[in-house]
């Protein structure tokens, strides 16, 4: 069961992408155009990477009288060199002075990043500006000018050592002297000398800068494929949120699932459909393969009712322009085209298109004969049928009971009234094979729900793109409570026809208002 829902939920997701796929298409090229635009209007940017080396000398530190770093304070030593390299304010004074160019102690700060390479003692020492060359001479003349500054204060450093050492020497007497502390001092004092002479350096230059061979901001290339990305995400949560707003039903998939229902088949966008039954075109109503979808609907409806032959069927919708009359209508002449007798009855008695439909003019019919005042035999009205691509003639006719003259003043209460089940029962004796019934709508107006119980099986009526989830959502709730026969839906305005398999009957039971106890829509497989 775990299967079936996640492929379900696939399988709606799916949906969704093909009907707003123009949505996701359009916030892509969007943003991805405006990325591609962004970064080819920004001006280039060049990153030029030099580096210098800190060597923590043992011997030197020890020569001068401090304890040598030990490892616990190596991590503490490099953050320590860091900041020194990062806070060189004098060091960009100096390299402003000597590259020009306009720039300013401020500019240059900007312009360098200043980041470790691992523990190696190594920082690099970026730059950047709108210029190759310029980004280069910035970072070579900062690692210079630094190393400098770190050599003329190791030199300060060492003699000012140097000078300590000659005042501990200065106290010191002759016998003193040549003892070892004595000695020691001496040699501490020529090894300090000889350091502050040769201007030792623990800041080396470990990398030079060369000039960048391209721009390292903008990546045209990152950005555009941001761009894409955003454009993507954007154009998905716009598609979810037009889902969320736009409460219509898209495919026969989701009319099957708020149902639960099979879909009986689906009938596609046609304006032959319309076409009044006395205008052919060609010689035939209906295209063949409109025929051939309503005579495989005759077909499954059949198979449906193979327990409980199915001779009155209700057609109903949850709201108006669904469709209803129309497929009723073209469900009525595909029975009379597979050789049965059908009377189709119309039971819309507040605003009745069927006449508009079959090309005929108004007259008596159903509110006539639920009210006495018309024999049923006599308000039958009969029009002759011709099959897709047969010839005129064939013999083969409609019933038709048409929903009066003019609108009763109780259609429910006439609907309701035991003449109802009276006048089917006479279809019945008079060996019409199938009563085709054509209704309001269910969620409109409560007209109908007499019938619901008295026919052989009802099939819904959705339109794709036209009825809403919470009608239908409605009139399920309504069936639910009802003891209808229920049979399935029928798909209209579908872009194209879908092929499904042969469903089984489905009762919904009186007084189940969630469904449980209704049998699960299952199928069979279609027989050839």
């Amino acid at each position: 069961m775990e299967s079936e829902q996640n492929n379900l939920s696939l399988e709606q997701l799916w949906g969704i992408a093909r009907r707003r796929a123009l949505w996701v298409a359009i916030c892509v090229v969007v943003a991805t155009g405006a990325a591609y635009g962004y970064s080819k209007h920004k001006a280039k940017k060049y990153t030029a990477t030099a580096a210098v080396a800190f060597s923590n000398d043992p011997l030197s530190q020890q020569i001068a009288g401090l304890s040598p770093t030990s490892g616990n304070n190596l991590l503490a030593q490099q953050d320590s060199n860091l900041e020194l390299v990062r806070l060189g304010r004098g060091t960009s004074r100096k390299t402003a002075s000597i590259v020009g160019h306009g720039l300013t102690p401020e500019t240059v700060s900007a312009s360098l990043s200043v980041l470790p390479r691992g523990e190696s003692g190594v920082i690099e020492v970026s730059s950047t500006s709108t210029s190759a060359p310029l980004s280069a001479m910035i970072a070579n003349t900062y690692v210079g000018q630094f190393a400098k500054e770190q050599q003329a204060s190791n030199r300060t450093f060492f003699r000012s050592a140097l000078a300590h050492v000659n005042r501990q020497l200065a106290t010191l007497n002759s016998v003193q002297r040549l003892g070892p502390a004595g000695v020691d001092l001496e040699d501490r004092a020529h090894t300090l000398a000889l350091l502050a002479e040769l201007g030792y350096n623990s800041v080396q230059v470990a990398q030079e800068a060369s000039v960048p061979s391209g721009p390292s901001s903008p990546n045209t290339k990152r950005n555009t494929l941001l761009g894409a990305l955003l454009g993507l995400a954007f154009g998905i949560a716009i598609v979810f949120l037009l889902e969320r707003l736009d409460r219509r039903i898209r495919q026969p998939g989701d009319l099957e699932r708020i149902y639960r229902l099979p879909v009986l088949g689906t009938v596609r966008r046609s304006s032959a459909l319309s076409r009044p039954a006395r205008q052919k075109s060609n010689g035939a109503v209906l295209p063949p393969v409109d025929a051939e979808t309503f005579s495989l609907i005759c077909a499954r409806i059949k198979s449906v009712g193979s327990n409980d032959h199915v001779r009155t069927l209700m057609v109903a919708s949850p709201a108006a322009g669904e469709g209803k009359t129309v497929i009723a209508r073209h469900l009525a002449e595909a029975a009379v085209r597979s050789g049965s007798r059908v009377l189709l009855f119309d039971a819309d008695l507040r605003n009745s298109t069927l006449p508009e439909q079959l090309g005929i003019d108004p007259g008596p019919g159903v509110a006539d004969v639920l009210s006495g005042h018309v024999a049923i035999g006599d308000a039958i009205r009969t029009i002759e049928l011709e099959p897709s691509g047969g010839a005129r003639g064939s013999g083969r006719t409609l019933s038709v009971l048409l929903a009066g003259s003019a609108p009763p003043p109780n259609p429910g209460e006439l609907l309701g009234s035991p003449a109802v089940r009276t006048s089917l029962e006479w279809a019945k004796w008079s060996g019409y094979d199938l009563v085709v019934i054509d209704t309001p709508p269910i969620s409109a107006v409560p007209d109908a729900f007499p019938l619901l119980p008295i026919v052989d099986g009802v099939v819904l009526i959705g339109r794709i793109g036209y009825t809403r989830r919470d009608a239908a959502e409605h009139l399920r709730a309504v069936l639910d409570r009802s003891n209808a026969t229920l049979l399935g839906v029928i798909a209209n305005g579908s872009s194209a026809g879908a092929a499904y398999p042969y469903p089984t009957v489905v009762r919904v039971p009186r007084g189940d208002p969630s469904g449980d106890g209704a049998a699960a829509p299952t199928s069979r497989a279609a027989k050839s």
